[in-house]
């Protein structure tokens, strides 16, 4: 099995944890130290040797700061992580502040006293997150301390060894372009901009150009790495030999002038010592390596990573290789909720459902000879107030039955080489409160309305997002998450910079892959979300228009649970959409399903709702 269910936190650790951090402050001449949920790389998933946030505080979640005074100690989490960040950590020790309205750097210029020195690891922020700790800072006074070794490094006495993860090559079937035509793209734009090289740090980036994959962290298929490409087309690849077979190996030595990783910082401090112009991501660089390239003398040009919208916006056999990707995993979801809808209400547990889920992708994925690789993030798998909680994640502690006239939220996904999958359904339990329907039904408006969206060239995810939340919002209800995140191929489940959100200022691009994931959430009572993905496509020209438009096109099929739908609040062009959504999800599953049982689920659940009277 891919997910553990073993998740230990240790909150009871975290009032000597941070003891111990104190008693440093003086030798390093600081007043604070901020910990964000970071590692070397900048990656959403980080190697259990760099889960510096979790050892420190208890808290396991995927996003957060942690700033530690000498007198307090502030954990800060989005909306998503509100509730957990209060299970998980001693609030005797932490205090859960707002990431997202309140974060560091405002929480620091607002509350901290004059003189104050910060003190931060340099691999852990950007430039672009330092630069706005320093504008905090300089607000009071104070003095942003850049350490020369992490201080939780120094106290953190069994910290894991980091990975060693098996590379392998990402075939071309599944890839689409060749990785020396990507190189030579990137340095035709480098000699175009005047630029001799560009310092790729994102893993995802590297495997990208490189067309290889990993395993050195949990769900996402990159592995730790960094490249260089110079604008002459040379292009050096700082990678452990321990991940590469021969075959791999002979490949990269095919590409790039291979380095071991210890002798990165050299490599590079010797270009910068040439006055070179260098391309780094100010969003995705770890600020170490801005600071490295300027004080030994290279040009540091801030600019976006060029593998980052290369990956974004899929080629036609990366976005054929999702579509099948999705097929196989709609009918592997089909086979599982088929078999939920038969156990007894009361009889199946959280864990229990997520393991029958897995365990249904591997079947599928063993018969279809595409197998699972791996599952793309951690089940989210709640029933009933556990729902509630956006980003839950069940463990032994947790687990509960699923019970009778509730709701059950699944939240899962797969790696497949072909494709990256994402998919949440919320599905009725026995016989459920109508409230909970009429919510389910506002949701589900919201993603119709996404999913049937015509918009014109230049249109940015902020744009879009109110079309997901106009009727949660005349309910006088929202959610608090964005409404979709860029998906990779065969990479990370999150992927920019393409997202639906409030704060989305990214162009949406034809062949990016997003995801559409309206909810709704009422803390210690009840969950939803209904999540497929979507990819945009250009549309033909409407006949007398003016506009170059585009809209969406669904990968993800899987029947929506229509026990939870109020038909009187969707309109005869909603109910049509659900009707000849459900309608193609049964033409192209059935063919894909074992057993009978599953068609027979798979044909009762696709019946047309709509009547023409």
């Amino acid at each position: 099995m891919f997910q553990s269910f073993d998740v230990t936190s240790t909150p009871q650790f975290g009032a000597a944890r941070v003891g111990a951090l104190r008693n440093l402050f003086d030798g390093l001449g600081i007043d604070g130290f901020l910990v964000p949920r970071a590692d070397e790389y900048q990656g959403e998933y980080v190697p259990a040797s760099a889960e510096r946030l979790s050892w420190l505080t208890g808290f396991t979640g995927s996003a957060g700061e942690v700033l530690v005074t000498r007198d307090k100690a502030m954990v800060f989490v989005d909306g998503r992580y509100v509730t957990q960040v209060r299970q998980q950590v001693d609030l005797a020790v932490f205090t859960p502040a707002d990431l997202i309205g309140e974060p560091p750097a405002k929480w620091i210029s607002n509350h901290l006293g004059k003189g104050f020195r910060l003190g931060i690891d340099g691999w852990m922020h950007t430039s672009q997150q330092i630069s706005r700790l320093e504008k905090a800072l300089k607000e009071i006074g104070g003095q942003l301390v850049l350490v020369a070794r992490n201080p939780l490094d120094a106290i953190w006495a069994d910290r894991p060894p980091e990975p060693l993860g098996t590379v392998s090559i990402q075939p071309l079937a599944a890839a689409g372009v060749e990785a020396a035509v990507k190189i030579a793209d990137i340095a035709t734009m480098l000699k175009a901009k005047d630029l001799a090289a560009v310092l790729i740090t994102d893993p995802s980036s590297v495997a990208w150009v490189f067309n290889i994959r990993g395993n050195d962290v949990p769900h996402t298929p990159h592995p730790l790495s960094r490249a260089i490409v110079h604008e002459d087309g040379r292009a050096e690849l700082f990678i452990d030999k321990r991940k590469l077979s021969a075959e791999v190996a002979s490949y990269l030595d095919g590409l790039s002038v291979r380095h071991e990783p210890q002798v990165f910082l050299s490599v590079l401090g010797q270009l910068a010592g040439t006055g070179a112009r260098i391309l780094v991501d100010p969003d995705l660089a770890p600020a170490a390596l801005s600071l490295l390239i300027s004080n030994q003398g290279g040009q540091l040009v801030d600019g976006s990573d060029p593998a980052k919208l290369g990956r974004a916006v899929k080629n036609v056999t990366e976005l054929e290789g999702a579509a099948r990707a999705h097929e196989q995993d709609g009918a592997a979801v089909v086979e599982f909720l088929s078999w939920l809808d038969a156990q007894p209400a009361g009889s199946i547990t959280e864990i229990a459902a997520t393991k029958a889920l897995e365990a249904a992708r591997l079947r599928l994925g063993e018969r279809m000879q595409n197998p699972l690789k791996d599952i793309s993030f951690d089940t989210i798998a709640g029933a009933g107030e556990n729902a509630a909680i956006m980003h839950y994640r069940v463990t032994t502690q947790s687990d509960r039955v699923i019970s009778d006239a509730e709701m059950f939220l699944i939240d899962s996904g797969a790696q497949y080489v072909n494709g990256t999958t994402d998919i949440t359904r919320t599905v009725a339990i026995g016989a459920v409160p109508q409230e909970q329907k009429r919510f389910f039904t506002l949701a589900l408006k919201g993603m119709i309305a996404i999913s049937t969206a015509r918009f014109p060239k230049g249109t940015r995810g902020c744009d879009l997002d109110p079309l997901a939340r106009i009727a949660l919002w005349k309910a006088g209800a929202d959610f608090a998450h964005g409404t979709g995140h860029g998906v990779g191929s065969y990479l990370s489940v999150h992927e920019g910079p393409q997202r639906i959100s409030r704060q989305s200022t990214q162009e949406l691009l034809p062949g990016m892959i997003l995801s559409n994931e309206p909810g709704y959430y009422r803390p210690g009572h009840f969950g939803i979300r209904i999540e497929n993905l979507i990819y945009v496509r250009e549309l033909a020209p409407v006949e007398g228009g003016d506009q170059e438009m585009m809209s969406f096109e669904t990968l993800t099929f899987v029947p929506i649970d229509r026990r939870l739908i109020v038909e009187d609040l969707l309109t005869r062009e909603e109910l049509r959409w659900l009707d000849d959504y459900h309608a193609e999800t049964r033409k192209r599953l059935l063919p894909l399903l074992e057993s009978d049982s599953a068609r027979q689920w798979l044909t009762q659940a696709t019946q047309p709702l709509f009547r023409a009277d």
